[in-house]
């Protein structure tokens, strides 16, 4: 903003000031919502509004003004939905007319007149009376220009949502997003809980916290990366279908689909498995899309997802052999399978355990084709330190994550709840975090006891909010579905 348009404004708003007029009010006065206005108008015409004169109040953000010598049209948008006002010198009273002139792109005010159709058949409100609301002392970016600047948009989202209709429609199909996801878990008698973002032991998930401090106790503490463990132990103490959406923190990069805070929902269903996470995994999913497009088939950047029908379930060992044709269980250890991928034509990155190898082969070489929502399941048990084993093969764990549009939108497995196995998991996660792994899960000594008290079969099942909206909005990045996305430091 130049320094004449500032010094512009400024100017206009002592001159408010200078007539008594208080820029910024308390009280907005008798007014009806715009979006009532014009459902009760729209069906009547010009000549039905001229016959029987119906009056409106109306208040609003400005958006654009329009002079034609003695008459002037101004449009206000409230939330989202606009009206256009109107005034001619000489009908609109001389006080309505002197304070036009102090009017400004952005300024909030309330009109109230007579409600009539231009010759285009506009729906419009004669301004007879007009009152400040708020003062904008900066200029809105132009709406057909927008703001250019991805960085722009994201630092300042209150712009972009006043000027991209885009950024408005994602946040509204987030919204609906989470509601529908409530929705369809209350109707099935889960009860929403809220545990702990402030833990004295993080876990629950493979990544690295954020860390703080409380004064008071001189205690170190976690930002959770999962809501997991304690959710777990609500299921301990009997209350047997749970579920939380809320915020995790996970201090790792910054991607397309990755940001350090995110939203996460977990729930948790006692005398339950894996396959049974799956089938109300689909159906949330299913239930979700149709209350929210009104439909089971999207678009995702020029890909047609389709959820209806029945989700195909794939083994992570016959997914990564059909598309590379390494066997991932004919190898025991690292080296033997980056041996196998090398036979097979591919370059993997050196890794620590085979384990990790598997995780690098199924993400670089499978996940990416995975467009049509799909099960993959039965993964490595050292990728998998909550789960519980396959009795037939026990080098992997009864686990899934639903895959479409080629991102991870849910994890689940059917919860390891033999405390005996479950510390030893922790023992191997503990001598790996002795080896340099900054994501092994730490030992948990109450989570453990809580264990010992009896947790019945559970199936869990989490899914990420934001990557969820992501797929139902058509947007490109995960930055895109959250309002206010972690940004590097502004440059001074």
């Amino acid at each position: 903003m130049s320094d004449a348009e500032r010094e512009s404004r400024r100017a206009r708003l002592e001159a408010l000031r200078a007539q008594g007029i208080d820029p910024f009010p308390a009280r907005v006065g008798a007014r009806r919502r715009i979006a009532l206005v014009r459902g009760e108008a729209d069906a009547l015409d010009a000549a039905a509004l001229d016959a029987a004169p119906r009056p409106a109040a109306v208040a609003g953000r400005v958006l654009s003004l329009r002079s034609f010598g003695k008459l002037r049209f101004f449009d206000l948008v409230e939330d989202g939905v606009r009206i256009q006002a109107s005034a001619r010198k000489g009908e609109a009273p001389e006080a309505v007319w002197a304070l036009l002139e102090q009017l400004d792109v952005g300024d909030f005010v309330r009109v109230s007149g007579r409600l009539w159709r231009t010759r285009t058949g506009e729906l419009t409100v004669s301004a007879e009376a007009l009152d400040f609301l708020a003062k904008s002392l900066r200029p809105l970016p132009e709406k057909w220009h927008g703001l250019a600047d991805v960085e722009a948009r994201f630092r300042q989202r209150y712009l972009d949502l006043l000027v991209n209709e885009d950024a408005r429609r994602i946040a509204l199909v987030r919204s609906r997003t989470v509601t529908a996801l409530r929705t369809f878990l209350d109707a099935r008698g889960f009860i929403e809980v809220e545990t702990p973002v402030l833990q004295p032991l993080y876990g629950g998930a493979a990544a690295r916290p954020f860390t703080t401090h409380h004064n008071l106790y001189d205690q170190d503490l976690y930002l959770r990366i999962s809501d997991e463990l304690y959710l777990k132990r609500l299921v301990v103490g009997g209350l047997d279908r749970v579920y939380e959406i809320g915020r995790d923190f996970r201090n790792e990069g910054v991607s397309r689909k990755h940001n350090p805070e995110f939203t996460m929902l977990e729930c948790y269903q006692a005398f339950a498995d894996y396959r049974d996470m799956m089938d109300l995994a689909q159906d949330m999913v299913q239930e979700v899309a149709a209350r929210v497009l009104g439909a089971l088939r999207c678009s995702w950047q020029g890909k047609e997802i389709d959820f209806a029908g029945t989700w195909p379930r794939v083994s992570m060992r016959d997914a990564i052999r059909e598309r590379t044709g390494v066997d991932i269980l004919a190898s025991t250890d690292a080296a033997g399978l980056a041996a196998a991928a090398q036979g097979a034509g591919l370059e993997l990155d050196p890794q620590p355990t085979w384990a990790k190898g598997v995780d690098e082969l199924f993400g670089r070489f499978v996940e990416p084709a995975l467009v049509q929502p799909t099960f993959v399941t039965d993964h490595p048990i050292e990728l998998s330190p909550l789960a519980k084993r396959k009795a037939d093969e026990p080098r992997l764990v009864e686990r899934f994550e639903l895959f479409a549009a080629g991102l991870e939108l849910a994890n689940a497995f059917s919860e390891l709840n033999d405390p005996i196995e479950q510390r030893a998991r922790f023992d191997a996660a503990r001598e790996d975090a002795r080896e340099g792994d900054l994501e092994a899960h730490p030992m948990d000594e109450d989570y453990l006891r809580a264990l010992e008290h009896g947790l019945p079969p559970t199936g869990g099942f989490g899914i990420g909010v934001d990557r969820l909206v992501m797929v139902l909005s058509d947007a490109p990045s995960l930055r895109e579905t959250i309002l206010f996305p972690h940004l590097r430091p502004e440059r001074s």
